[in-house]
């Protein structure tokens, strides 16, 4: 699969996971939170902060009743409008440029999700270096066609989405004029779980589309996304807040900077576990060999002496013949005198 380049860093299998912070709606509608947030991802070791670029009036029109208001006992948001519920979780567009520069100082990557045309043009007015598309508009054609436009990388979230419709999306990107596409497996329920994770199907999208593949985890904790690298996730996005406590429309589902940290660290340590292929002894495991069990003689024996069970043992460390030959060696007569200790070669044998 073709290694993706995002503002200098390399994403592929031959490199460490490519984590993203998301920080959607948890700077709770604080500029100085926002910038927080920036500041814990960069101490945490995240490699990239993500927002998204959206109002309430670019996602939906203000009604409260019917389709525009939730009634879902088992969502996060029951009771709020669609209107009230992006009027409270958008990023303000004034906060994008001091978010993206605080990053740049920190060495954060920035990127962010856009969700219409007009959000892709205040975007690319940031020079932002690539693009994010959310699970809701993986199907939305025209903006697909309008990010891929840019020439820019794409990561691109699947959920919901089923084969046709991602090979649709995935068309149309290359089409459109972009090279570089990256799919983040994804289940969009808030907060998924591990049993309606199906990471197992990373792989099978990686044979299907020829693309780096991700995982896009609304799951709690971080065993998804170890688990996920083990199977081939090149990037891992999770969301991100200061503290679950501090409240917030994402924070009963998002990773606190500690969290964090330990998602970076233990990703890394399953991407360098994956290795090769590999049989036999490695490098670093010769010096062990000796520690195998090998014949010894644990009594002194005169030249003539017969070798036993008795004066011949199986124990570490390995400077003797292997465990294997014991039957060949006991019945033999030794050459020579033979001290207490003494690993047991072919030589000693008459």
């Amino acid at each position: 699969m073709k290694e993706i380049i995002i503002a200098g860093r390399m994403i592929g299998t031959a490199h460490a996971p490519f984590i993203i912070a998301e920080m959607s709606g948890n700077h709770n509608q604080s500029l100085e939170r926002a910038l927080e947030i920036v500041n814990a991802a960069a101490a945490a070791g995240a490699h990239a902060l993500k927002l998204q670029t959206y109002t309430a009036d670019t996602m939906t029109i203000d009604i409260r009743e019917r389709e525009f208001f939730i009634e879902d006992p088992k969502s996060l948001w029951k009771g709020r409008s669609l209107y009230d519920l992006y009027q409270e979780a958008h990023t303000p567009w004034e906060w994008h440029k001091p978010i993206f520069d605080r990053c740049r100082e920190l060495g954060l990557i920035y990127l962010s999700t856009p969700f219409d045309s007009t959000s892709v043009d205040f975007l690319e007015s940031l020079d932002v270096p690539c693009y994010k598309i959310a699970s809701f508009e993986n199907t939305d054609i025209p903006l697909i066609r309008k990010v891929a436009s840019t020439g820019k990388p794409m990561i691109i979230s699947t959920g919901m989405a089923n084969v046709a419709e991602l090979d649709e999306t995935v068309r149309t990107a290359r089409e459109a004029g972009c090279n570089d596409i990256i799919l983040l497996k994804c289940t969009s329920t808030y907060p998924s779980t591990p049993e309606n994770t199906n990471i197992r199907t990373i792989p099978h999208m990686q044979e299907l589309f020829n693309l780096q593949i991700g995982l896009s985890d609304h799951s709690m904790g971080i065993g998804a996304a170890v688990a996920a690298v083990a199977f081939g996730a090149t990037v891992i996005e999770k969301h991100f807040t200061l503290n679950r406590a501090d409240g917030g429309v994402d924070s009963s589902f998002s990773l606190e900077p500690g969290e964090m940290r330990n998602l970076v660290i233990e990703t890394e340590r399953a991407w360098q576990a994956l290795g090769l292929v590999s049989y036999g002894p490695t490098e670093k495991e010769k010096k062990s060999l000796v520690f195998r069990r090998s014949l010894y003689v644990v009594e002194d024996m005169k030249a003539g002496d017969v070798f036993t069970a008795e004066n011949v043992r199986t124990i570490r460390p390995g400077h003797g013949l292997p465990p294997k030959y014991a039957e060949v060696v006991i019945g033999k007569a030794a050459k020579n005198t033979i001290k207490r200790g003494t690993p047991i070669s072919w030589e000693m044998l008459e």
